[in-house]
């Protein structure tokens, strides 16, 4: 199975840009559908970025589109997410996500293998 490591977050102020990283190992990373997702203290884990397996589709939550990019590279076993125009309420834990399937799913439940998560705090 494969083992998921996130990095890049930290504090930002409103209206700047962070780039999260994800990192596999164990496995490699072409095998998978990657998501993210994220969770703000005392709400539910939601959708944010999935990206399918050879790159050729992506879809994003309403609350990120246009703002949020995610990418991979899976020479290198990583897939990133970039985070502009960064506003307060994208405060929250980020979660790298593995899918076994090559549908480009929006569901937590559809998710195999997580990550510990990041923290993105966003200040103003």
């Amino acid at each position: 199975q494969v083992q998921l490591v996130e990095s890049g977050g930290g504090l930002v102020q409103a209206e700047g840009s962070l780039r999260l990283s994800c990192a596999a190992s164990g496995r490699t990373l072409s095998t998978y559908t990657m998501g993210w997702f994220r969770q703000a203290l005392g709400k539910e884990r939601e959708f944010v970025a999935v990206i399918n397996r050879s790159s050729g589709t992506t879809r994003y939550a309403d609350s990120v589109k246009g703002r949020f990019t995610i990418s991979r590279d899976n020479a290198k076993n990583t897939v990133a997410l970039q985070m502009n125009s960064l506003k307060l309420e994208d405060t929250a834990v980020y979660y790298c996500a593995a899918r076994v399937g090559p549908t480009a799913r929006v569901g937590a439940a559809e998710y195999d293998y997580w990550g510990q998560g990041t923290q993105v705090t966003v200040s103003s």
